[in-house]
Parts: C-alpha cells; sequence; structure tokens
C-alpha cells in the first residue's frame, strides 16, 4: 500500500480521536510543531526512516523532543506508529492530518504567484475567485517570480490557471517552429 494511503488513514483515525477528546486544535498545532521539527532537523527524519535504529530508540527520541511539548492524544500518535514500525512515514501523517484539518474547517489553500507583490486589491480579488470556486474560506499563499514577465499562476489543489506571459511566450515559440 503507497505512503500516502496509509499516511491518509492515520491522519483520518487521529482526527476522529481528536474530534472525540475536542483537541482538534491542539493537535493540529502539534503536527504543524512536529512538520517544523522535522523539516528544521534533518537528522531526526533520517533516525526516524532509518532501518538500523531500532524502534525503541525512535520513541525514545520522540518521547524526548515531544512529550513534554504535545498534547496526549498527539503523543500516542507517535507512540502507535512506532509500534506499528511506521515511524517513516510520521512526516507524511503529519501533513496529511493538516490537510483533513483544513478539510474539516472548511479551509482552501491555494498559491498565486505573481513577478511583483501583490496589492490589497489583487489580493482580494485572488482571494474571492478562490472562494466562489470552491465555497470555502480561502488561505492564500503568495510567492513571486520574475521569470513569469508579466500575468499570474494560479494554484488551487491540482488545478492551475496560467496567465502568465511567460507562457503565452512559449505558445507563440511552439506556433512557429511547426
Amino acid at each position: 500500500m503507497s505512503v500516502g494511503i496509509v499516511a491518509a488513514r492515520y491522519a483520518k483515525s487521529l482526527i476522529e480521536l481528536a474530534k472525540e477528546q475536542n483537541v482538534v486544535e491542539a493537535v493540529y498545532a502539534d503536527m504543524k510543531l512536529f512538520l517544523d521539527t522535522a523539516h528544521q532537523n534533518r537528522g531526526l527524519m533520517l533516525a526516524l526512516k532509518s532501518p538500523v535504529v531500532r524502534h525503541e530508540k525512535k520513541l525514545a527520541i520522540l518521547k524526548a523532543i515531544f512529550f513534554e511539548r504535545v498534547n496526549p492524544v498527539s503523543y500516542s500518535i507517535f507512540t502507535i506508529i512506532t509500534k506499528k514500525n511506521r515511524e517513516s512515514i510520521l512526516d507524511a501523517i503529519a501533513e496529511e492530518f493538516i490537510t483533513a484539518y483544513d478539510e474539516y474547517r472548511g479551509i482552501q489553500k491555494a498559491t498565486v504567484i505573481t513577478t511583483t507583490p501583490l496589492t490589497e486589491e489583487l489580493r482580494k480579488q485572488f482571494n474571492k475567485i478562490v472562494a466562489d470556486a470552491t465555497g470555502k474560506t480561502v488561505e492564500l499563499e503568495e510567492k513571486v517570480d520574475p521569470s513569469l514577465i508579466g500575468g499570474y499562476l494560479l494554484r488551487v489543489n491540482d488545478r492551475q490557471i496560467d496567465a502568465s506571459i511567460k507562457s503565452r511566450l512559449n505558445e507563440l515559440k511552439l506556433q512557429f517552429v511547426n
């Protein structure tokens, strides 16, 4: 079974447990903390993914780092995952949990890439476009890429609107080649 499917199942179970215990927000913060820690400390994920490091040692590492800092529900998933020998996918589980949390809260993440930083008016327009299309609250990530030359690139889930001058120029280039 693929990592994504397994991680999604664990994340779904975790969000259901968090709902039952009424600690969804705390578990969300804990999963963000875990991901931030994993991204900042490459050694942590290398240890968790290593087949050489024993599972007891991996649990001891997780306990030393997170036991005092996270909700007991969050720590319980670390324990369960380690006992099932799946600690190598903890980062994927945390990412899937954050996705499930966004779905639970009705939040839609979108990325807009432009050549210059967005003005407040443009930000509102992009928020409105995504909100109208999805019916959800929008969390807009903004990126600047001068190589687009002009226009924008808007990504929502697996959909993309490419209204950049760079893509138009590439289309023209292909037409001239043919």
